[in-house]
C-alpha cells in the first residue's frame, strides 16, 4: 500500500490543478447520481403512485418532478464532460512530464553512465514505462469520486431504510477488501511483465541495431529464438496477470447482481409491513444499480495499480539516480601561450583498471600531434579524457578550445539529410557548409552524389562508403570547431592520397585547428609534426617522426609491424581481386 500511495501521490502532484478539476467534476457526477435517486422517488411517490390512484396525472406535479429530473441529468452530464476532459489531459500532460524528465535526466549523464546503460532500455523507461506509469490517472478522479458516492448511497440508504443501508453497508466493504486482496496478489504478475517488456525493447533494439551483422553471419534463426524466448516470459507474465483480472473482474460483475436481488427481497418484506414507500424502495435499487459502474471503475483502479506501479518504478530509478559528475566540468581552460592542449601528470582507470599514467604534453595551435603505439596503449581514451568524455583520477586536463571536436573512426550518421548530418540541426550558411566539405574533401564526391543537402542519407549513411562517412564526420566537427580536432584513426579509410590533401586542407590557413590524431598509419604519421609514442598507458617518447625512428628502436618496432600489416592487408586484398577475376 505504501508503493501505491507514493505513487498516486507522485501522480498527481505532477499536473495538481487539472487533476482537481477532473475530481471536482467527477464528484458533481457523484453528487448527481444520488440526487437522481431522490428524483426516482418524487416521480413515483408524488406522480406515477397519485395518478394511478386519482386515474390521471397530476399534470402540475408531473412538470415540476420532470425539470428537477432533467436538471439533474444535466448537471450529472456535465459533471461527466469535465471529468472525462481533464482525467484525459491530466494523463498526458502526466506522461510527457515523465518523459521528459527521464530525458533530461539522461542527457545530463556522462558517457560513462551510458556505457552501463543498454539503449533499448533507456528507450522503453522514457516510453512504455512512462506510459504505464500513468495508466492510473485516467480512472483516479471517477474512483475517487465513486468512494464519496458509496458513502453517500450508503448513508441515504440508512435514512430510506436502516435494513437496506445495513447490507450496503456489509456489502461494500467487502468488494473493497476483495479489490485490496486481488491488488497484493498481481502485482507480481505485472511487475515482472514490465520488466520483461523493457528486456524485449532492449533486446529488439539491440538487434535491429546489428542487423547487418545477424544477416553476414546466418544468425537470424537463432536471433528470433533469442527474442521468443523473452517474448514467451513476457507473454507468460501476462497471460496470469489477465487471468486473475478476469477472475476479479468476473465477480465484480456478479456481485452487485446478487445484491440488487437482496434488496428487492428486503424491501419488499419491508414494504409490506409499510415501513416504506414504492418509490423509496425503487430509487433504493436504482441506487445499488448504478453505483456498481462507479464500483468497477475502483476495481478497474486497483486493477491498474500494479501496471502503473511497476512502470512508475522503472521510471523512478532512472530519475533517482544521481547524476554523476561530468569530466568535461574539471577540464581548466586557461593553457596560454598558444597552448590549446596541456596535460600534467594525468592518469586514468576504467573499471579499476589503469589505462593512462602520468601521460603530459602540450599541444599549440595549428600544430598535428599524431599518437601511436600497440594495442590497447590507451590511444583513444586518451582521446576522450581531452574531450572531456573520460573522468581522470588524478591530474590536470587544460584544454583552451571552446570545445574538442572528436571525430571517431567509426563515423555515425543519422538517417536524416546530410545538412541535418553535418549541422545538427544549428542555423549553418551554406557556404560554411561547403567550406567544411571541400576541407574534409567531401565535396567532390557530395556533388557527384547529384543530391541536395536536404536530401536524406538512408540508415546510418548505409549509401556511403567508409571513407565517404569519415569525411561527413570530419566536415561536421569542421563546422562545429575550428580549433582542436581529436581523430581516433579517422583517416584510416581514405587512400594516401586524399588523407595529404586532407590534412593539407587542415593545416594551410591562419585559422589552422590543432590536431590530435591517433594513427596506425606510417604516412599518417609521417605527416604530423609531433608523434606521441604510447605504450602500457605511458608516454614512452615524444619527437618527430623522423628523429624517433633514429632514436627508438621500440619505435622503429612498431612503425615496422604497422607497415607490415599494411603490407599483409594489401596483399590479402590483391589476391581477393585475383581470385575474383
Amino acid at each position: 500500500m505504501r508503493t501505491a500511495r507514493e505513487l498516486l501521490v507522485g501522480l498527481v502532484s505532477l499536473h495538481p490543478w487539472s487533476f482537481t478539476i477532473a475530481v471536482a467534476g467527477a464528484m458533481t457526477f457523484a453528487l448527481g447520481t444520488v440526487a437522481s435517486s431522490v428524483g426516482i422517488r418524487l416521480l413515483i411517490d408524488d406522480v406515477i403512485v397519485p395518478g394511478f390512484s386519482a386515474g390521471e396525472l397530476p399534470r402540475a406535479d408531473f412538470v415540476v418532478v420532470a425539470v428537477i429530473v432533467v436538471v439533474i441529468a444535466l448537471v450529472r452530464a456535465g459533471g461527466v464532460v469535465v471529468r472525462r476532459s481533464f482525467a484525459g489531459r491530466t494523463e498526458w500532460e502526466a506522461a510527457r512530464t515523465l518523459s521528459d524528465r527521464v530525458i533530461k535526466r539522461v542527457l545530463s549523464q556522462p558517457p560513462s553512465w551510458h556505457r552501463r546503460r543498454m539503449t533499448g532500455d533507456i528507450a522503453a523507461r522514457a516510453g512504455v514505462d512512462a506510459d504505464a506509469a500513468v495508466s492510473v490517472l485516467a480512472p483516479l478522479p471517477f474512483a475517487t469520486s465513486a468512494l464519496m458516492l458509496v458513502v453517500l448511497a450508503v448513508s441515504w440508504l440508512f435514512v430510506t431504510d436502516r435494513w437496506l443501508g445495513l447490507i450496503a453497508l456489509v456489502v461494500l466493504p467487502v468488494l473493497l477488501l476483495f479489490n485490496v486482496r486481488y491488488q497484493r496478489r498481481v502485482d507480481r504478475h505485472y511487475s515482472a511483465a514490465q520488466h520483461e517488456l523493457g528486456s524485449l525493447s532492449e533486446a529488439v533494439h539491440e538487434s535491429f541495431d546489428a542487423v547487418l551483422i545477424v544477416k553476414a553471419f546466418g544468425a537470424e534463426e537463432r536471433e528470433t529464438r533469442r527474442l521468443s524466448l523473452i517474448s514467451e516470459r513476457l507473454k507468460r507474465a501476462r497471460t496470469q496477470a489477465v487471468s486473475l483480472r478476469s477472475t476479479f473482474e468476473a465477480i465484480v460483475d456478479a456481485v452487485p447482481s446478487f445484491v440488487n436481488v437482496l434488496l428487492v427481497a428486503t424491501g419488499a418484506w419491508r414494504l409490506s409491513e409499510g415501513a416504506m414507500t414504492v418509490g423509496e424502495l425503487s430509487s433504493s435499487v436504482f441506487l445499488f444499480t448504478v453505483i456498481a459502474f462507479p464500483l468497477r471503475i475502483v476495481s478497474y483502479l486497483f486493477s491498474e495499480l500494479p501496471h502503473s506501479a511497476s512502470g512508475w518504478k522503472r521510471v523512478q530509478e532512472i530519475l533517482r539516480e544521481p547524476v554523476v559528475s561530468h569530466p568535461m566540468a574539471a577540464i581548466r581552460h586557461d593553457a596560454g601561450d598558444r597552448v590549446v592542449v596541456r596535460l600534467e601528470e594525468v592518469s586514468v582507470s576504467h573499471d579499476g583498471q589503469r589505462v593512462l599514467s602520468d601521460v603530459s604534453f602540450d599541444v599549440r595551435a595549428g600544430e598535428i600531434v599524431a599518437v601511436v603505439g600497440p594495442v590497447a596503449s590507451g590511444k583513444t581514451t586518451l582521446l576522450h579524457t581531452i574531450a572531456g568524455l573520460v573522468a581522470t583520477d588524478s591530474g590536470v586536463v587544460t584544454v583552451a578550445a571552446r570545445r574538442p571536436a572528436l571525430v571517431f573512426q567509426e563515423a555515425f550518421l543519422f538517417a536524416d539529410s546530410l545538412r541535418y548530418n553535418l549541422t545538427l540541426g544549428r542555423d549553418v550558411s551554406d557556404e560554411w557548409i561547403d567550406m567544411a566539405l571541400r576541407r574534409a574533401q567531401a565535396h567532390d564526391f557530395v556533388t557527384e552524389m547529384g543530391t541536395s543537402l536536404d536530401a536524406p542519407l538512408g540508415e546510418r549513411g548505409v549509401s556511403l562508403s567508409g571513407g565517404q562517412r569519415q569525411r561527413i564526420a570530419l566536415a561536421r566537427a569542421l563546422i562545429h570547431d575550428g580549433e582542436l580536432l581529436l581523430l581516433d584513426d579517422t583517416t584510416s579509410a581514405l587512400d594516401p592520397n586524399t588523407e595529404a590533401r586532407v590534412v593539407a586542407n587542415l593545416r594551410g590557413g591562419h585559422d589552422a585547428p590543432a590536431i590530435v590524431i591517433v594513427a596506425s598509419r606510417p604516412s599518417t604519421i609521417s605527416l604530423a609534426d609531433r608523434v606521441i609514442h604510447l605504450d602500457g598507458g605511458r608516454v614512452v617518447a615524444i619527437g618527430t617522426h623522423a628523429s624517433l625512428l633514429e632514436a627508438s628502436g621500440e619505435y622503429r618496432r612498431l612503425i615496422g609491424a604497422f607497415e607490415a600489416d599494411r603490407s599483409d592487408t594489401s596483399a590479402q586484398n590483391e589476391g581477393s581481386t585475383a581470385r575474383g577475376s
